[in-house]
C-alpha cells in the first residue's frame, strides 16, 4: 500500500511564505528520492511524512509504523541498545552486512562517523518499518562504507524516502525521484539521472515555448498598436473637425458610415487585439524556465608556463601507529588529479605534505573541507575591501554555484558549503595554476554539486581532488592516486588513469 501526502501546507513559524504549499505526492513501495536546492523544505516534507511534524493543513495517509535516521551520524538510533541485546537472524545478517562488531554499540560516542553510521543503519533496518527517511546517509563516508550502505538499502523492501545529494546512491536505489523547487514537487520516474534529463528536456520545451510565446506577444502588440492607430483615425473622421463647413458630400458619406456601423470596425478589431494581446501576456507569464548559470568564470585563466608545477621523492609519512609510503609523485600543469582511500587512510596527510612542499612561485588555491572560523573572517573581510567590479566577479561564481550572493554579502551566518564557495570565487580572482580541495561535495545540494562538477571540468590549469563522490571524480578528473591500506600496517598509494 502506497504512503499518499494530501495537499500538504507547512509555513515555519518565523516565516511568513509556506516552505510547503499545497504539496501532493504519492509514495510506492522502494526507493523514493528527494532531491532539491538546500532550505527547500525536503527534511520538512520528510518529517511530515514521518508523522514526526503536523503540517498546517492537508495529511498523510494511511498513518503507518515510521523510522527517520538522522543525517548527524553522531545520534544514537533509538533502538541502539535494543540492537546491541539482539542475535535474531535479522540482527546477525545486517551485522554480517555492514560490517558491525558487537562491541560498537557501547561505545557508540568513540566510532569513527562511517562506523556510527553503518551502526546506525543497521539499527533502523533491524526495525523493518514500514516508512524509513534516509537523510544524507552517505555523508563523510569513504567508498566500503558507502557500497556497504547501498547494498543494505537496496534489501529493504518498505516504503523508502532517501534524502541525498549522492548521485550514484539516487540512481542505484530509487525508482522515482521528487524534484522540490519553491515548495512544490514534480515526480519523474527512475534514478537521479534519468529525472535530470527529463528535466532537461523539459527545461529545453519550456524555452522554446517562450521564445515563442515572446514572437507572438511582440506581434500581437504591433498590430494592436496599428489597430489603436486607426481606431483614432476613425474617431478623428466621424468628429468630422477638420472638414470644409461647406464640404456636404464629405459629412454625408460620415453620417452613412455612422448609420451603418461601418464607423466603429476599427474600434471593434482594435478592441479585439488588446485582448489577444492580454492572452499573449497571459501566457508568456505562465512558461517558468528554471535559472540557470551559463557564463565562463575562466576566460582569464590559463595553465602556468611552467610543465612541471610539483615533483617530490618518494616520501614515508607517519600515520600514528602506521605509515603511508608514497612513490615519486609529480604534478603538471594542467593534470587533474583524484585522492581517493577510504577514511583514515592518510589523504589528508599526503594533501599537507604537498601543500608543505609547493614551490611558493606556484599560485595555488587550497580550499579546506572544514573552513575554521579565522578562514570564514578572512574571506568575508576581503569580500567586503573589494571594488565593485572584482566583487562583480567574486558573486558571479557564487551564483553560477547556486548560490544567492545578496547572503553573502550580508555577511551573516554562512555555511560550511556557502563559505567554500566564497574562497572559491576569491581564489579565481588571484588566477590560480592549481587548485586543491578536500571533499568539495559535502554539505552542497545537488544542483550545487553538479555547478561545482561544470566549473572544475573546465578550469585549464591543474586540480588536486579529495573525494568520495565518484561522479564528480568522473567528470572532473583523468589521473587516479589511490591509497589503500596493507595488513603490515602500512598504507601505499598507487597511480592510474581513468
Amino acid at each position: 500500500m502506497p504512503l499518499t501526502l494530501q495537499h500538504l501546507t507547512y509555513t515555519y513559524p518565523s516565516c511568513v511564505e509556506p516552505v510547503l504549499a499545497d504539496l501532493s505526492a504519492t509514495l510506492p513501495a522502494g526507493w523514493t528520492g528527494l532531491v532539491g536546492d538546500n532550505g527547500c523544505g525536503k527534511s520538512t516534507l520528510a518529517r511530515i511524512a514521518c508523522g514526526l511534524i503536523t503540517p498546517d493543513s492537508g495529511g498523510v495517509v494511511p498513518r503507518l509504523f515510521s523510522v527517520y535516521c538522522e543525517q548527524d551520524a553522531s545520534a544514537e538510533p533509538e533502538a541502539l541498545y535494543d540492537f546491541a541485546a539482539a542475535y535474531d537472524r535479522d540482527a546477525v545478517a545486517l551485522r554480517r552486512a555492514l560490517g558491525v562488531e558487537d562491541d560498537w554499540p557501547w561505545r557508540y560516542d568513540t566510532l569513527s562517523s562511517g562506523q556510527q553510521k553503518r551502526l546506525q543503519v543497521a539499527c533502523v533496518l533491524w526495525q523493518r518499518p514500514d516508512v524509513l527517511v534516509m537523510d544524507e546517509p552517505t555523508n563523510h563516508v569513504d567508498g566500503p562504507t558507502r557500497a556497504a550502505l547501498t547494498e543494505a538499502l537496496a534489501r529493504f523492501r518498505g516504503i523508502g524516502l532517501l534524502i541525498s545529494h549522492d548521485r550514484a546512491l539516487l540512481d542505484a536505489l530509487c525508482s522515482q525521484c521528487l524534484f522540490m523547487a519553491a515548495g512544490k514537487v514534480t515526480a519523474r520516474p527512475g534514478g537521479y539521472s534519468q529525472g535530470r534529463d527529463q528535466a532537461d528536456r523539459e527545461r529545453s520545451t519550456a524555452l522554446h515555448d517562450r521564445e515563442q510565446a515572446k514572437r507572438e506577444r511582440k506581434r500581437i502588440a504591433s498590430e494592436a498598436q496599428r489597430r489603436r492607430e486607426e481606431a483614432s483615425r476613425s474617431a478623428g473622421m466621424r468628429s468630422c473637425r477638420g472638414m470644409d463647413p461647406k464640404d456636404h458630400d464629405g459629412k454625408g458619406r460620415v453620417k452613412l458610415a455612422i448609420y451603418t456601423g461601418k464607423d466603429g470596425v476599427a474600434g471593434k478589431l482594435s478592441a479585439r487585439m488588446d485582448s489577444r494581446l492580454a492572452r499573449a501576456e497571459e501566457t508568456l507569464a505562465s512558461v517558468r524556465v528554471e535559472k540557470r548559470y551559463d557564463g565562463d568564470l575562466w576566460m582569464r585563466a590559463e595553465p602556468s608556463p611552467r610543465k612541471v608545477l610539483h615533483r617530490q621523492p618518494e616520501l614515508t609519512l607517519p600515520l600514528g601507529d602506521r605509515t603511508l609510503l608514497t612513490p615519486p609523485l609529480t604534478i603538471g600543469h594542467t593534470d587533474h588529479i583524484a585522492l581517493t582511500g577510504p577514511n583514515g587512510a592518510g589523504k589528508s596527510t599526503l594533501v599537507a605534505a604537498i601543500v608543505e612542499r609547493l614551490d611558493p612561485a606556484v599560485r595555488t588555491l587550497v580550499i579546506p573541507q572544514e573552513p575554521t572560523a579565522a578562514d570564514r573572517q578572512r574571506a568575508l573581510d576581503r569580500l567586503a575591501a573589494l571594488d565593485s567590479r572584482s566583487r562583480g566577479r567574486v558573486l558571479a561564481v557564487a551564483a553560477a554555484l547556486n548560490s544567492d550572493p545578496d547572503r553573502l554579502v550580508e555577511g551573516g551566518e554562512t555555511s560550511p558549503g556557502e563559505m567554500r564557495k566564497l574562497m572559491l570565487g576569491l581564489g579565481i580572482l588571484d588566477g590560480p595554476e592549481l587548485i586543491i580541495m578536500d571533499e568539495p561535495s559535502n554539505y552542497l545540494d545537488l544542483h550545487s554539486v553538479e555547478a561545482l562538477e561544470r566549473l572544475l571540468t573546465a578550469f585549464p590549469g591543474a586540480l588536486l581532488l579529495v573525494s568520495h563522490d565518484q561522479a564528480l571524480l568522473e567528470a572532473t578528473t583523468a589521473i587516479r592516486w589511490d591509497i589503500a591500506s596493507a595488513d603490515n600496517g602500512t598504507a601505499a598509494l598507487t597511480i592510474g588513469w581513468r
